[in-house]
């Protein structure tokens, strides 16, 4: 995954700590020099390291530093931050299944292969038990776990012990802003990582975390424009009243302070899932916009509508306007309505929950943006006549599904270098 934060200032302190490293040649160098790297070039055959660089609340700069896992055994080295479970439970947990297990493989070994699954059973049921021990503070100052974030899926071995959830863990806990942070690799260089380089945060265990620890997933940054992926079920702007002050905006300031005050250049319904661009500086913003204005930013949107359509592309054009009394639809209006076209493609006809029940994946293309083209487009008799599935406004207004549209493809000049960007996603439903 990319790096949420910027990098440069963390690179700077983590060359340092290479240093400290090389010349100290343990990790407590600022103590008892107790705990020799040694074991980053033998047994270990080297770790991630990491530094978060923080602002508390008066302004003051806090370097934390993290090593992933644990380091030869031990989960706590002075100077380093603590990792994000009850390590006297996870010893508990672990003696109480170690004999166990280890009794098992002397027995498959001995050639009682029909105890492997038995084994995969308990070493599962303990890595479980392990799981429910984890706790991670947030940038919005809640608490989420492991279980919250995967439900009953189990993630993969050593999920919270990477450098960066430590970090921002510790960092959320005591009330710092994190401004920084990067990562390197320090040991014997293998096929996968190399000696003092540079890694981002892994897809499978940090993303997921990350994701929810930040409040946002990061597609791309720099330090003009962020791409991020939207949730359904989550505003891209504020809305009236403070029950619609949680969105895409106040995520993205919460997490950069120093961003401009109004970041969004275009936006997506809150039901809709996908790619959103914003800007961090106003040069940003107004060169964006203007590729908006001038219809040169490329979208793409995936869905499912309602039943079969037998067409395998076409186009529809209609006007609508804001229906004044049936808030916040749409209406249907030839004569004051804005002109909207939407040009789509079958991609297939697929069962939905049920055998009984079909519905059509489309690829959407819109060429114009109105509010709620996509899904006036695909309900109205003159367009597709099939509703989203999950549309509550034009579709089934007691379906309990999540609306099944997705903005899944967004291209745009960079407006700084002019690099055409195109990002993607796969479809999430």
């Amino acid at each position: 995954m990319i790096n949420s934060l910027p990098t440069t200032k963390a690179r700077h302190h983590c060359l340092q700590l290479q240093q400290d490293l090389d010349t100290h040649k343990c990790l407590d160098f600022a103590g008892e020099r107790a705990v020799s790297t040694n074991y980053l070039f033998g047994p270990a055959k080297g770790m991630m390291f990491g530094i978060l660089v923080c602002t508390d609340s008066d302004g003051n700069e806090v370097v934390l530093k993290a090593f992933s896992g644990q380091y030869n055994g031990q989960w706590e080295v002075p100077g380093w931050v603590l990792p994000a479970l009850d390590r006297t439970e996870y010893q508990k947990i672990v003696d109480a299944s170690a004999t166990a297990i280890l009794n098992l493989s002397h027995a498959i070994e001995g050639g009682n292969t029909e105890l492997l699954a038995q084994r995969k059973e308990l070493s599962q049921n303990t890595q479980r038990e392990v799981n429910t021990l984890y706790s991670f503070h947030c940038i919005d100052g809640t608490i989420t776990t492991i279980k919250k974030i995967f439900g009953t899926k189990l993630p993969p071995t050593g999920t919270g012990d990477c450098c960066a959830p430590k970090l921002l863990n510790h960092a959320f806990k005591y009330g710092l802003t994190p401004i920084s942070m990067a990562e390197f690799f320090y040991g014997s260089t293998t096929q996968y990582k190399m000696h003092k380089e540079f890694y981002s945060p892994c897809e499978e265990r940090c993303k997921p975390l990350l994701t929810h620890m930040l409040g946002l997933e990061i597609v791309y940054r720099d330090a003009d424009i962020v791409v991020v992926n939207k949730p359904s079920g989550l505003l891209s702007v504020p809305g009236r009243g403070a029950d619609k002050q949680d969105c895409i905006v106040a995520r993205l300031k919460r997490l950069f302070p120093a961003c401009m005050e109004q970041p969004a250049v275009h936006r997506l319904d809150r039901d809709t899932s996908g790619l959103l661009v914003l800007a961090f500086t106003p040069e940003a913003h107004r060169n964006l916009s203007i590729q908006f204005i001038q219809r040169r930013v490329h979208k793409r949107y995936i869905a499912l509508v309602e039943g079969v359509i037998k067409e395998e592309e076409g186009e529809i054009t209609l006007a609508f306007r804001y229906d004044p009394d049936n808030k916040p639809r749409q209406k249907y209006d030839p004569v004051l309505g804005k002109w909207g076209t939407t040009f789509w493609k079958k991609i297939r006809v697929e069962p939905l929950g049920s055998k009984e029940r079909l519905v059509t994946r489309l690829e959407f293309n819109p060429l114009t943006g109105r509010t709620h083209q996509l899904r006036v487009h695909s309900a109205h008799k003159h367009g597709l006549g099939h509703p989203i599935v999950g549309d509550k406004l034009y579709g089934d207004e007691d379906s309990g599904e999540r609306l099944m549209l997705q903005a899944n493809l967004l291209e745009f000049t960079h407006p700084l270098d002019n690099k055409v960007m195109q990002f993607s996603l796969a479809p999430d439903f």
